[in-house]
């Protein structure tokens, strides 16, 4: 009963849906055995099928009908382990939405008997962090009949090589990223414009953008196009090609009094408040980061959330933000919210008078930036200054950050800090 409880492990706790499928059996006089009184339980929670439009729900299966819209054959491949695996794919649809099935291994092998135009049944659950895939459990073909198109949509369509003309507008420095494997990588992401909509790059090939600057425009032959959860994301690789173009490609920013319906916005703003970054549990057990802010141009404010690595971000109040790629939703009071994540980018510029101080204080480091307080005042700073540590640094102010110029490690002041104890606790 497991298998079955699964479908509706968000409904009811394990031991209600067990004292129901026994209350089940005793209703029919002991005719059917658990299996069925199991599927009568979820059939009565509505949990027996699902449309595919409803596979966003919490539950850690679905069960559900899909006609066959495409199939792509068994397809081997190499475990991190050396062993050997395989994969196919199924596009599976319905009249609410698609779906990619994922079959593993002995399963793919089913693929073979599979054509377009059949229906299944499946029984699978969310393949990772892909909410657009399903990883087949069980599957079955289907006398049952789905009117639906029979073209694949686009965020499932497989990649494809295209030529395109495309003016840079940002690009982040290069990332070193740890593969499976062990080995490492660098990656440089950015966005970039056709003219109609902005769309993030990315390469593994970070030295294909050396002579490529900000606001220049560049023809790149061969850019894979790859559709994402958020969106459409053009890969440069090996086989591609990026040489500079004079075609003047126009871009302007939306002011935050027009941002008004559902989409992707790309704005500029001040922070004009923020909160502290929130850790999070993902569905899969990995650890996520979520920050809320709000941006203003000085009639309009904005709120923003910022994910991943963007909530990462070191910033201060007054600090002047560009975001490219901000999708606009609803927020649970039910104002309108500027989401950041992996298809957006935040470009942060501090705002203020800069002037040179020297300034003494304790480190403190935090998920929101370094940080060095004096006591009464407290300033954002760059660089990797050891927490808990009093530094001495001369730099550049501007508004709540210090560039540092120069620094210096001092002894902790023992007269200070027992002064310091003193006035908390009230003994002095």
């Amino acid at each position: 009963m497991h298998f079955h409880y699964a479908l509706v492990d968000d409904l009811i706790s394990r031991e209600e849906f067990e004292r129901r499928v026994e209350e089940k059996m005793q209703e029919c006089g002991d005719l059917i055995d658990d299996v069925t009184a199991a599927m009568l339980v979820v059939g009565e929670l509505d949990r027996q099928h699902v449309k595919i439009s409803g596979l966003s729900g919490r539950s850690t299966l679905f069960s559900f009908f899909g006609k066959v819209i495409t199939v792509t054959p068994p397809k081997e491949f190499t475990r991190q382990d050396g062993g050997k695996g395989w994969v196919a794919h199924l596009i599976l649809a319905d009249e609410t939405g698609q779906v990619r099935a994922v079959l593993w291994d002995e399963k793919a092998g089913a693929a073979a008997e599979i054509e377009a135009g059949e229906v299944l049944e499946v029984i699978g659950k969310h393949a990772g962090k892909l909410k657009n895939d399903i990883t087949v459990l069980a599957l079955r073909k289907s006398p049952c009949i789905i009117e639906c198109g029979m073209s694949v949509h686009p965020q499932l369509a497989p990649p494809e090589r295209k030529d395109i003309r495309i003016r840079i507008l940002h690009l982040e420095d290069p990332k070193t990223i740890t593969r499976r494997d062990g080995s490492t990588a660098e990656l440089i992401e950015g966005c970039g414009t056709d003219g109609t909509a902005v769309t993030r790059l990315m390469t593994w090939l970070p030295e294909i953008f050396d002579d490529v600057l900000p606001d220049t425009t560049v023809f790149i032959r061969g850019a894979l196009v790859k559709a994402r959860n958020w969106g459409v994301e053009f890969v440069i690789d090996e086989k591609s090609e990026v040489t500079p173009d004079d075609t003047c490609i126009s871009f302007s920013f939306s002011t935050l009094d027009t941002v008004k319906n559902e989409g992707d916005w790309s704005v500029e703003g001040s922070i004009a408040s923020l909160q502290p970054v929130r850790a999070f549990s993902s569905r899969d057990g990995r650890t996520g980061h979520v920050r809320n802010i709000v941006i203003s141009d000085g009639a309009v404010s904005l709120r923003a959330v910022l994910w991943g690595d963007r909530a990462l971000v070191p910033l201060v109040r007054g600090d002047h933000l560009t975001m490219y790629n901000a999708r606009l939703r609803q927020g649970r009071s039910g104002e309108p919210e500027l989401h950041v994540g992996t298809g957006g980018f935040l470009v942060v510029a501090p705002r203020g008078l800069e002037e040179e101080v020297e300034m003494e204080g304790t480190v403190i480091a935090t998920r929101e930036g370094t940080f060095l307080d004096d006591g009464e005042v407290r300033y954002l700073v760059n660089g990797t200054l050891p927490h808990g540590h009093e530094f001495r640094v001369r730099g550049v102010r501007s508004g709540e950050r210090i560039t540092i110029s120069t620094s210096e490690e001092i002894e902790k002041d023992a007269v200070k800090v027992r002064s310091l104890l003193s006035h908390l606790t009230g003994t002095g």
